[in-house]
């Protein structure tokens, strides 16, 4: 803000849809790319993806760490925004449950690399593992809870022990080409049902 806007009230204009639709899109080209050749894959590559220049890139992530930290806030960001969704437009509580599982499971596995640069010693990354939890554990939570209200599960397992368990099992999925993560997951989610 320059002097001259001073006490006029006014803050820095709302950003218009078109431009958070192109930054979102941008987002999305990212985390296509990072799937594919992982976080260390060229930025031409990402622009290429996206339609977009280098210049587009770097005007809006001055760095790689500024791309990948807002790539993983987006990926959570639409995981968290999914269950409400799924919930309303589902049979029932469990499917959405199930389907909502089978979104975090492809955002678990298909981090590529996410795991090692979270590693660094770059401070925007401290923070992620917190905004990760606070923004999917209480959505988690909720499906379960749906789930349970409707006896279709027990009402036994919170929200971060399941994402934990998830999360446990997708470990391997990097480094063997025959471990099935989502298999696995399915026989979790699977065993939470109660017998009809």
């Amino acid at each position: 803000m320059s002097d001259s806007d001073e006490g006029t009230g006014r803050g820095a204009p709302p950003k218009r849809k078109d431009a958070r639709r192109n930054k979102e899109a941008l987002l999305d080209a990212a985390a296509a790319v990072f799937v594919r050749s992982g976080v260390d894959a060229p930025v031409r590559d990402i622009a290429a993806e996206a339609g977009v220049g280098l210049g587009t890139i770097y005007r809006h992530f001055p760095t790689r760490a500024d791309l990948i930290i807002a790539v993983y806030r987006h990926q959570v960001d639409a995981c968290a925004n999914a269950g409400p969704a799924l919930l309303a437009s589902s049979a029932t509580p469990y499917a959405a449950l199930r389907e909502w599982i089978s979104l975090f499971v492809d955002f678990l596995v298909t981090k590529h690399g996410l795991a090692a640069v979270l590693q660094s010693d770059n401070a925007g990354f401290d923070t992620l593992h917190a905004y990760f939890l606070d923004r999917l554990v209480p959505v988690c939570t909720e499906l379960l809870e749906a789930a349970a209200a409707a006896g279709e599960i027990g009402s036994d397992i919170a929200g971060y022990e399941l994402m934990r368990g998830v999360g446990n099992l997708c470990v391997g999925a990097d480094n063997d080409p025959r471990y099935d993560a989502r298999r696995l997951v399915g026989l979790l989610i699977e065993g939470l049902r109660r017998p009809h």
